[in-house]
């Protein structure tokens, strides 16, 4: 520590025995340094905020694809592009004294260096904008920076509406084109099948066609079939019981026969509802009947039985329906027959058949998602020319800048003089290194290695002390000159700053 002491004290006696040249080479530094900053132009940076509303209550309704996200982005990141920066630099006085493409190139990369365009959020973009012409005063770099940035927020409008409408109506004027080439193409489509299926009705649709009337067939006749087998079913039912009825009914002289023919008539009711000879009651009335014929015996006369009859009528019908259904079998497979005749004795007309078909398919759902597509670009047309699909917000108007970006000079201001000012005291200290001088006993006798037993203090006459006051006088004034410049520069910077604003 007492090392380090000893430094401390021979660095400032080095500084102090050497005052003038510390004195000079900070004047030096101070001036080198604060010329250079007085030629570093002032750089004035103006910003703004836009908000994008992508959400349309009418798209939405109606369904109208747009760009929307992916279009803002695209245009974000085209924005800051060199055909951008160009109509910045028309548009501005940034272009006031190019003359030649070169020129242009040159400001244009320039301008690019300058230009940020930040997507903070989804939606909300910062546009930033940085002027600093050496040739320009610090109120017009700072109205620059502004109308910079008020013309790169209307190209980031008009490449969004206006650009996007142009882009619609392209589309539209390309799906016009396509849909007449398709329509082209669908009519000698239509017209090929048409004198097809003249030629050959019975291929109508190709074996596709042939295929799905042979499976409907097939599905019809097993519909028929199991109709068939109940019809069929039911009339052996009915033939059975028919079997069983006696034509006639006997009339006793005692009115046995009147009980007799009323139970009977029982018997047919139930057998008209449907009951079956294993029924209970059936079984029941029948036992009835057959103790009342046995309780008659031998009486003579009778009756047509109408339950007779009605089975006789119902069996008809069911013969009918049975027929009915055998006629519509028979003509069922005789239309499967022909359409498997079909499928298999001309194959290669068949495939045709199947090539025309998909052909015109092919054609007809193009052409009808073309007009669709067309439909819509040109509802979205109508919609945009309204109003936009996208909404613009201007949350942060473009700023008029009140101080400049860069240089931060009054902090420049001071590092030079405090990098003056140790350089002139690195030069006083180098130069006592290089005299070998020293600065205090104790560096003396570390530096020989033998004890130094006292030093002597300087002893000045009256008129060497009269001297050293005036040089002192000049020296103290030297450096308040080297402050005051210091604070005249920060108040002209300041003044500068007020005058802008």
């Amino acid at each position: 520590m007492n090392e380090v002491f000893e430094e401390l004290r021979a660095l400032a006696w080095s500084a102090w025995h050497r005052r003038w040249l510390v004195l000079a080479v900070a004047w030096g530094v101070c001036v080198v340094g604060w010329l250079a900053i007085a030629m570093i132009p002032n750089k004035y940076e103006s910003s703004a905020r836009i908000y994008v509303q992508l959400d349309d209550v009418l798209t939405d309704q109606l369904k109208i694809a747009n760009g929307g996200k992916d279009e803002i982005e695209r245009v974000r990141k085209t924005l800051a592009g060199a055909v951008n920066l160009e109509k910045v630099i028309r548009g501005t006085d940034l272009g006031k004294e190019i003359t030649s493409q070169r020129q242009m190139d040159r400001a244009v990369q320039s301008l690019s260096e300058d230009v940020k365009v930040v997507s903070q959020e989804d939606n909300l973009f910062t546009i930033t904008a940085t002027v600093g012409k050496g040739s320009l005063s610090d109120a017009e770099n700072a109205k620059l920076s502004r109308d910079v940035v008020q013309k790169l927020l209307d190209i980031f409008r008009e490449e969004n509406i206006a650009g996007n409408r142009g882009e619609v109506a392209d589309t539209i004027v390309f799906l016009d084109q396509q849909l007449d080439d398709r329509k082209a193409e669908l009519d000698a489509a239509e017209q090929k099948m048409s004198r097809f299926e003249a030629e050959h009705p019975e291929l109508i649709g190709g074996s596709s066609a042939i295929s799905g009337r042979i499976a409907a067939t097939q599905t019809e006749l097993r519909g028929v079939d199991a109709d068939l087998a109940a019809a069929q079913s039911s009339l052996a039912a009915i033939s059975g019981q028919l079997a069983s009825t006696p034509r006639t009914l006997a009339i006793g002289g005692d009115g046995g026969g009147s009980a007799l023919a009323q139970a009977q008539g029982q018997l047919a009711a139930m057998q008209a509802r449907g009951l079956t000879d294993s029924h209970p009651d059936v079984i029941a009335i029948k036992k009835q009947i057959s103790l009342l014929a046995r309780a008659g015996g031998g009486a003579a006369g009778g009756m047509p039985n109408p339950a007779y009859s009605s089975l006789l009528a119902t069996k008809a019908e069911r013969e009918a329906a049975v027929q009915a259904l055998l006629s519509r079998k028979a003509a069922l497979q005789s239309e499967m027959s022909r359409a498997m005749a079909d499928q298999s004795t001309e194959p290669a007309v068949s495939a045709e058949a199947t090539r025309i078909s998909r052909d015109y398919d092919v054609l007809k759902k193009k052409y009808d998602d073309l007009l669709q597509n067309r439909e819509e670009m040109r509802l979205r047309g109508q919609v945009e020319s309204e109003r936009s699909s996208f909404k613009f917000d201007v949350v942060d108007p473009p700023t008029m800048p009140r101080k400049p970006a860069s240089p931060n000079r009054p902090l420049l201001l001071f590092a030079v003089l405090i990098i003056g000012i140790g350089a002139g005291i690195g030069a006083a200290f180098a130069l006592g290194q290089l005299r070998s001088t020293f600065a205090t006993a104790h560096g003396l006798e570390r530096a020989l290695d033998l004890p130094v037993v006292g030093t002597i203090s300087e002893s000045l006459s009256d008129s060497a002390r009269k001297l050293r006051a005036k040089r002192m006088k000049l020296f103290y004034a030297g450096s308040v000159s080297l402050a005051g410049l210091f604070v005249v520069l920060l108040a002209t910077e300041f003044l500068q700053r007020g005058m802008v604003a």
